[in-house]
C-alpha cells in the first residue's frame, strides 16, 4: 500500500511541473481560427469575468492570450471556438518575439468589459442590423437605447455606444421616393412624430439633431462611438445644419430653408467638411459624402484595403485593423463609402478603395473620445435590399468583413498606454 502510495505521489511530481507550465491559452486568429467572430465573445466573456485578456497585434491575425482557466477552455470548446494551451516557455518566447523593436507587432492588455449600448428602434424595421446581428452571434451582451433613453441622459452609464441605419437629419431615411405607401413606412413615421411631441419637440428634425448633440457630448466626454451606414454621414449632416432647416414639408410639415448650403456649420461635424446637401426628397442620396451613386464599380472588383499601421507607434488604427485578411470584400448600402476629398484633416483612413477616392472605414478623436464610421450595411451581403432576410452569420463565421466590427468592440476595453512622441 506505502509502495502504490509512493509511486503515486512520483508520478504526480514529475507531471506537476509539465501541468504547472500550461499556463496560458491562446485563441490564434488567423486562417487556424474555425470561428473568429466568436472568438471575441470568448474574449468579452473572459473580461466580463475580471480576468485580463492579451491582444497581440499582428501575431497570426491578431491573436488573444489569456492566463489558463477551465472554465476559458470549456468556453472555447461550447463555442466552437479553436484555441491553444501553452507552456510558459511558449509564452515567454510569443512575448519576446511580439516585443522585439524591429518587427511590427505588440501586445496590448484588455482589462475591463466595456459597457454596450446600440442605438436601434423599438419597433420593427424590414432590413436588419449588422452590429447587433454580430454582437448576438458572438454573445456579446449590450442594451437597446433609443430617442427617450438618450435625451433622458441615459448614455454616460456606457462606454460604446453603436448607430447603424439611422437618419439623424428626420427625413425617415429619405426612403419618402420609394416606400411613403408602405405600411411600415408610415408606421415609423407616427412613431417617431409621436416620440418627438412626448419628449417637447415640434418635429422629428429638431429631436434627431438633439440626439446627436448629446451623442456627440457623450464622445466628447470620453466615450467610444461606432457607426455604420448611413449612422455616419447624416449624423455629422445634423450637426453642420443644427441652425438651419434642410427638410422639405413631407418631412416637417414645411418647406426647407433655401439657404441651407450656405448656412451649413463645419465646425461641428466629426468627420467631413464641405460637402454639398442634396435637398431632393425623391432622392436617396443626403449629400455628396455618399458615393454610392456615383461610383462605378462592378461587384466582382470591389474590395477595399485595409491600411498596415505600425502596432507600436499607432497602436489605435493597429487595434482597429486586425484581421487574417487585408483585402476585404466590399458591400453596399444606403451610404456604402465616403468621398475622401471631404475627409476632415486628421481623420485617420483606415481600409480605402484608392482607384475610386474612396474612404470605407475611418477613425478619429473628438474631446476626450473616439468614434470610427464603416461604410456599408452588411459585410456578407453585397446589396442588402428593404425587406431581405437577415445574414445567417452561422455561414461566416470567418468574416473579415464583420470582424472589423468586433475590433471596436474590444478597443474601449484596451489599457490607455503613454502618448509616444
Amino acid at each position: 500500500m506505502k509502495r502504490n502510495t509512493l509511486c503515486f505521489l512520483f508520478f504526480a511530481f514529475c507531471f506537476l511541473p509539465i501541468m504547472a507550465k500550461a499556463a496560458s491559452i491562446l485563441i490564434p486568429m488567423d486562417e487556424e481560427q474555425k470561428d473568429h467572430l466568436k472568438s471575441y465573445g470568448i474574449a468579452y466573456w473572459t473580461l466580463k469575468n475580471g480576468e485580463e485578456v492579451d491582444w497581440l497585434l499582428n501575431y497570426r491575425g491578431g491573436s488573444f492570450m489569456l492566463k489558463y482557466n477551465q472554465a476559458v477552455e470549456n468556453e472555447c470548446k461550447v463555442r466552437g471556438v479553436s484555441y491553444e494551451v501553452l507552456p510558459d516557455a511558449k509564452v515567454n518566447e510569443i512575448i519576446t518575439q511580439v516585443s522585439d523593436p524591429s518587427v511590427n507587432m505588440d501586445l496590448v492588455k484588455l482589462e475591463k468589459a466595456p459597457r454596450m449600448a446600440v442605438y436601434s428602434p423599438k419597433n420593427k424595421l424590414p432590413w436588419d442590423d449588422a452590429v447587433t446581428m454580430v454582437l448576438k452571434y458572438a454573445e456579446i451582451p449590450y442594451d437597446v437605447v433609443y430617442d427617450e433613453e438618450v435625451i433622458r441622459g441615459d448614455l454616460p452609464k456606457y462606454d460604446w455606444l453603436h448607430l447603424h441605419h439611422e437618419d439623424f437629419t428626420g427625413q425617415y431615411s429619405k426612403f419618402y421616393g420609394s416606400f411613403r405607401y408602405a405600411q411600415w413606412y408610415n408606421d415609423d413615421v407616427k412613431i417617431q412624430e409621436a416620440t418627438a411631441h412626448k419628449l417637447g419637440f415640434k418635429k422629428v428634425s429638431q429631436m434627431k439633431l438633439a440626439v446627436a448633440e448629446r451623442i456627440r457630448d457623450f464622445c466628447a466626454g470620453g466615450g467610444f462611438l461606432f457607426a455604420m451606414c448611413s449612422g455616419t454621414d447624416t449624423f455629422d449632416i445634423a450637426l453642420a445644419a443644427a441652425n438651419t432647416d434642410i427638410c422639405e414639408s413631407m418631412f416637417d410639415g414645411d418647406a426647407a430653408d433655401p439657404d441651407a448650403q450656405s448656412k451649413l456649420d463645419f465646425t461641428q461635424t466629426f468627420a467631413f467638411q464641405n460637402f454639398t446637401l442634396d435637398m431632393n426628397p425623391m432622392s436617396h442620396q443626403f449629400s455628396n459624402i455618399d458615393v454610392t451613386s456615383t461610383r462605378q464599380v462592378e461587384r466582382e472588383r470591389d474590395f477595399f484595403t485595409l491600411f498596415d499601421f505600425s502596432a507600436k507607434w499607432d497602436v489605435v488604427p493597429s487595434m482597429l485593423t486586425q484581421n487574417h485578411d487585408k483585402v476585404i470584400k466590399g458591400f453596399m448600402g444606403l451610404t456604402t463609402a465616403f468621398n475622401e476629398k471631404l475627409l476632415k484633416p486628421g481623420v485617420t483612413i483606415m481600409g480605402e478603395m484608392k482607384t475610386g477616392n474612396e474612404a470605407r472605414y475611418i477613425h478619429g478623436e473628438y474631446g476626450k473620445g473616439q468614434w470610427t464610421f464603416y461604410g456599408g450595411h452588411d459585410p456578407e451581403d453585397y446589396q442588402h435590399v428593404v425587406g431581405d432576410p437577415p445574414t445567417d452569420l452561422k455561414l461566416h463565421p470567418n468574416s473579415p468583413g464583420y470582424r472589423l466590427i468586433l475590433n471596436n468592440v474590444l478597443f474601449p476595453a484596451a489599457k490607455k498606454k503613454k502618448q509616444k512622441t
